[in-house]
């Protein structure tokens, strides 16, 4: 219902913007369009507040300005806006604009009509999320959220938000969704707002929310909930179908409470590591709509149930990473309607190996231990519509026929293994991958031949290598992977120089390397990754940093802290007019810092710590406008504070002890 909800606000929005389009066009004799000045619909308080709204950001990493948002124009037609046949703004979309702000202004609070406000996936901390020694301070309002009591849909998700969520939106009585969630951690070290927030009291929270349908509060602290966080929900939210509370910090055990709340989908409760150690809840097999039930890292010991589970609807279990779960695979109602099944990390064993040929659906698979055997494995058929496989393969002795049922999955395209013994199989079973778009190793031993292997895998778009037991350099073989986006090494001690082959890959838009293990020189051949966003080294490498690197005009975030570089920043980092992080701390560098690198536009965070610069602090001949972090500390500067630097009006840390 709450999609429901929503489509029909976004469809009238649209309706909208149609017949006022249409009545500001109108055709002439010649069937020309003559345009005509169409009524104002939008009502000028709220133009104000919007307008105010946009002044508080600043668009350096956005993908929008608002360009619509115009004084003097319809507000109703603006970008993200909606409003109702009254003119009344009822919805505020700006989803993942990439926005900055040093908060949320509170202009929208007087924007009383609104029923949906999504400001998710932008940054109110105005970068500060981004430097790693920041003290947070909080940039939620207090107050405000309380004027909003026509909201039913209300999502600050990944918005950099800190603070303690705001009593006002526990009075929101006709909220059907909310989402104060923040994913910290996305993809391939994918830099993320996340939120920061605490709710000091869960049951005043939710006390007067009984319309909710769905909650999501991933990483929201509530670990002042104790043990009645079950009968908080059971009793405040009886008709709540999505309960989302990964890494909240909850302490009390799953109480039967939570079994009273039968309208449930989708159940959430995944990373919550201070949960005492306790049986799988029985009753969460007899909710008959659970589509979604996700419950890894959450202590649960014992025999898992022999029953089925009731739902037939049944898409998502996650049991992982519960290693003293014992017992046989789950059973199920519809396995043909089930999508995503991960057991690593338990001790589950198999049983009734045909039961498995009816997972039609299957698109995500993840085991381990017992349950990875030629066997069984074969027993699962070939699931044609799997594309994404993880397996903990620490015990497996025969990886030979395991490669080869791989190999079957035409559409798998992401493969992720644990563990595994590359030495004990021929490089040429690495060919069974090459339908692979992503590969993810981790603590796998990885002979020299076996990384050359992985050269060949012509279709891979992200390779994870991670705490892996390397032999040898890199193969100049990687520099086949053309089609290669996201690069993340990570404690591999891989030796020798980074091959000059990684300049063939010019579709990276990432590389992180932390430990590789690379020395030498790093190459120029580094400067035509021209659509690289992110640079991330840090490894033991000597020589200057690269002329060439200013070559990487879409580099946002450029970070070479620890690399034991030497000589002069190259003036060529002055032409990167896209960097937000600049980092060249700790490393051997010398020479005068030019004026010209506080000139950067759009420069968040600027490290040049610990290394060996001299001389004076400049005067700045242009005052960086965004710069949130400014650290020049243990170099050997000397003369005065330069008296610009009272300009920087956006920072936060200054250090140039």
């Amino acid at each position: 219902m709450a999609f429901i909800s929503w489509a029909l606000l976004l469809f009238l929005a649209q309706l909208h913007a149609l017949h006022f389009t249409s009545r500001a066009h109108r055709a002439d004799g010649g069937g020309n369009l003559t345009h005509l000045p169409a009524p104002f619909l939008c009502h000028l308080d709220q133009a104000k507040a919007l307008l105010q709204l946009k002044n508080s950001f600043f668009f350096g990493r956005s993908t929008t300005t608002l360009p619509s948002w115009q004084d003097g124009t319809d507000c109703c037609l603006w970008e993200g806006v909606g409003c109702d046949s009254s003119g009344n703004v009822t919805v505020l979309d700006l989803n993942n604009r990439g926005l900055s702000s040093y908060s949320l202004d509170p202009s929208v609070f007087s924007i009383t009509s609104l029923r949906y406000l999504d400001l998710s996936q932008n940054d109110f901390s105005g970068g500060r999320w981004a430097i790693r020694r920041t003290v947070w301070s909080e940039n939620i309002p207090a107050t405000g959220f309380e004027n909003l009591d026509l909201l039913t849909h209300l999502n600050l998700s990944n918005s950099a938000l800190y603070g303690q969520v705001p009593i006002g939106i526990g009075r929101l009585v006709n909220l059907i969704s909310l989402d104060l969630s923040g994913d910290c951690y996305n993809g391939i070290r994918d830099m993320n707002t996340c939120n920061g927030l605490g709710v000091p009291n869960f049951d005043t929270l939710l006390s007067n929310l009984s319309s909710l349908r769905e909650l999501y509060l991933d990483g929201v602290d509530l670990s002042s909930s104790g043990a009645g966080w079950c009968t908080s929900l059971a009793t405040s939210v009886p008709h709540l179908e999505v309960l989302s509370l990964a890494d909240c910090g909850l302490s009390g055990s799953i109480h039967k409470t939570l079994s009273r709340i039968q309208s449930l989908t989708v159940i959430n409760l995944q990373q919550n590591h201070d949960i005492p150690p306790n049986r799988f809840p029985e009753f969460f097999m007899d909710f008959i709509n659970l589509t979604e039930l996700r419950l890894s890292h959450i202590n649960f010991e014992g025999w898992f149930p022999s029953r089925t589970f009731q739902s037939k609807n049944l898409r998502v279990l996650d049991l992982s990473n519960n290693p003293d779960l014992s017992g046989h695979v789950p059973n199920f109602s519809n396995a043909s309607c089930l999508e995503t099944l991960r057991l690593h990390g338990t001790n589950f064993s198999s049983l009734k190996l045909t039961s498995y040929s009816s997972f039609k659906s299957l698109k995500d698979l993840s085991l381990d231990g017992n349950l990875i055997f030629v066997e069984y494995l074969s027993s699962l058929g070939s699931l044609g519509s799997l594309f994404q496989l993880g397996l903990v393969l620490e015990s497996a002795s025969q990886l030979k026929p395991i490669f080869s049922w791989i190999g079957d999955h035409k559409n798998l395209t992401s493969l992720t293994l644990v563990g595994c013994n590359f030495s004990m199989t021929a490089p040429s079973s690495v060919g069974n991958f090459r339908f692979l778009r992503s590969l993810n190793m981790v603590e796998c031993n990885l002979p020299r031949t076996i990384l050359s292997a992985i050269g060949n895998l012509m279709d891979l778009q992200t390779l994870e290598i991670v705490s892996c037991t390397t032999h040898g350099s890199l193969s100049s073989s990687f520099g086949n992977l053309k089609n290669l986006r996201n690069i993340y090494i990570d404690l591999c001690a891989l030796s020798g120089p980074m091959p000059a082959a990684i300049g063939n890959l010019t579709n990276l838009r990432n590389v992180l390397i932390i430990d590789g293990g690379f020395s030498g020189t790093m190459p120029s051949a580094i400067g035509r990754l021209t659509n690289l966003k992110t640079l991330e080294i840090h490894d033991a490498y000597i020589g200057t940093i690269p002329y060439a690197i200013g070559q990487l005009k879409q580099l946002t975030w450029l970070d070479l802290a620890g690399c034991n570089f030497s000589g002069s920043i190259p003036s060529s980092v002055f032409n990167l007019t896209k960097l937000t992080k600049l980092d060249l701390s700790y490393n051997s560098l010398r020479g005068e810092i030019l004026p010209s690198i506080y000139t950067l536009p759009v420069l968040h965070d600027l490290d040049l710590s610990w290394n060996q610069l001299y001389g004076p602090i400049r005067e700045f001949n242009k005052v960086p406008p965004w710069l949130v972090s400014l650290d020049l500390s243990r170099n050997e500067l000397s003369g005065p504070i330069p008296k610009t630097i009272v300009q920087l009006t956006r920072l936060a840390h200054l250090d140039v002890s």
